[in-house]
């Protein structure tokens, strides 16, 4: 099996650029829905007393989802040529690692954290920061003993410790392990204790929700004391660690189950079968993508009982498409069931702790993301496996196969580069109504897509 997992991909793909598009457009102008719900216009106070769910508060979760999704391919892989649980386990712990000292390194060294205002040695620094970024995460292209790439990459991370420690901050603060990414500090967590739980429960799924259910004990009984309180409060490191940050193994654990479908399907189908029908495929693209619409709307505007019963609606049609099943659509039937069963489950959750939030995440936030996150993977497979549309979909895939670059980008190049040219003050004008608003988002976020696309299309790829 040589193919790619193109939807995967662009599903990864899509969740790093509408990361980059919702921390670029100009903040304050925009309708509420455009932004967190919890932080809405125009002062973006955040207010955890809000509930909801907006097309920002997907990204992350579809994030952590395609990351539980890629297990099957990169650790199934590893468990079936022979490789040991304890050297997988090794080197998910360097993973886990890399990526902490990822989040701290580029917190660091943003263009506003160096200095205020910013001014060209903030920018320049931002820009060796993204420079030294490339031997810490990627192979060198050069034909050498791996000794000599060790010694590139050690160097790498010798050097930006010395950045760390040498350089002046804004405000005459100091540096801090407590100063991390937390986006990335969280994934950090998730690579380390996603891969771990998958290592060992590789071939039963239902250990896999056993644990979850486990979790979900803790984490409810710690809220009134005992043991349970004890052992979420424990951290020997609190600033790489907390117990808190395991509740995303809701969203990456069930991804993981959706990567088996999907693997599953890679590795027996057949090519000369007969596929489905244009009509069902359509169909599916189209309840999938309804789907995903009619829960922003309804938990948005929180018409709860509208939505639901929208919903059941949407996933009695879905199932009606799929009852005689071949090829493509086996695997659409069981991300479909997958998906559905988890999005009723966070539809049931909904009025527990107060509503679906983001911040601070309810178990309806896990479980409906992760709903729609299967939605979301089935709606790219169709496009991207059965309609074979990879010429519209390359900029998703590619974005996708190298998300650490596009992930930083805009802060750590495009955005000092336009100050170096004196361009960023012509930013101000995008502030001006909704429209330039959104437009600014956009073209920040090409930006860093076609910087993305370059570095993917010369195979420069930054891995852990």
């Amino acid at each position: 099996m040589k193919q790619r997992a193109f939807a995967l991909d662009a599903l990864r793909g899509y969740a790093i650029l509408t990361m980059v598009l919702s921390a670029t457009i100009a903040g304050g102008i925009l309708p509420a829905w455009m932004y967190h719900a919890q932080t809405p216009p125009p002062t973006h106070v955040f207010n955890p007393d809000i509930p909801g769910l907006t097309w920002v508060d997907l990204v992350f979760p579809f994030f952590l989802f395609s990351m539980g999704a890629a297990f099957p391919f990169s650790i199934g892989k590893r468990l079936e040529a022979g490789e040991s649980r304890l050297r997988l386990t090794y080197d998910a712990l360097k993973r886990g690692l890399q990526l902490t000292f990822f989040a701290i390194f580029i917190q660091h060294f943003y263009p506003y954290v160096l200095s205020n205002p910013q001014d060209l040695r903030s920018w320049l620094l931002a820009i060796c920061c993204f420079i030294v970024l490339f031997p810490m995460f990627m192979r060198i292209p050069l034909n050498m003993p791996s000794w000599g790439h060790q010694t590139i990459k050690w160097g790498s991370y010798a050097i930006a410790t010395a950045m760390l420690l040498t350089v002046d901050y804004a405000d005459g603060q100091a540096f801090s392990l407590y100063h991390s990414n937390i986006i990335i500090l969280l994934l950090a967590n998730m690579a380390f204790w996603g891969t771990l739980v998958y290592v060992f429960t590789m071939n039963n799924r239902w250990l896999r929700v056993g644990i979850l259910a486990l979790l979900a004990g803790i984490i409810c009984s710690s809220k009134v004391g005992g043991w349970q309180r004890s052992l979420f409060d424990f951290t020997p490191l609190p600033w790489m660690y907390k117990f808190d940050y395991l509740k995303y193994l809701f969203i990456v654990l069930p991804g993981s189950i959706a990567g088996e479908y999907l693997l599953q399907w890679m590795k027996t189908r057949n090519v000369n079968a007969p596929e489905e029908r244009p009509v069902k495929a359509i169909g599916m693209l189209l309840v999938s993508v309804g789907i995903i619409i009619c829960n922003l709307v309804g938990l948005y505007n929180r018409w709860l009982t509208l939505n639901l019963l929208l919903v059941a609606v949407l996933l009695s049609i879905g199932f009606l498409l799929l009852r005689k099943a071949r090829e493509s659509s086996l695997l659409w039937r069981n991300l479909f069931a997958l998906g559905g069963f988890l999005l009723l489950l966070g539809l049931c959750f909904e009025s527990f702790e107060g509503g679906i939030k983001k911040d601070h995440a309810t178990f309806s936030y896990f479980f409906v993301t992760s709903g729609l996150a299967c939605m979301g993977l089935i709606a790219l497979h169709i496009l991207c496996d059965y309609f074979h549309c990879l010429k519209s979909t390359r900029f998703l895939v590619m974005s996708g196969q190298n998300p650490m670059i596009a992930y930083v980008a805009g802060d750590l190049l495009i955005m000092p580069v336009m100050g170096i040219l004196g361009v960023t003050p012509l930013l101000s004008y995008f502030h001006t109504n909704v429209w330039l608003g959104f437009l600014q988002g956009i073209i920040l976020t090409s930006l860093s897509l076609l910087v993305t696309m370059f570095f993917t299309r010369i195979k420069w790829f930054w891995r852990t």
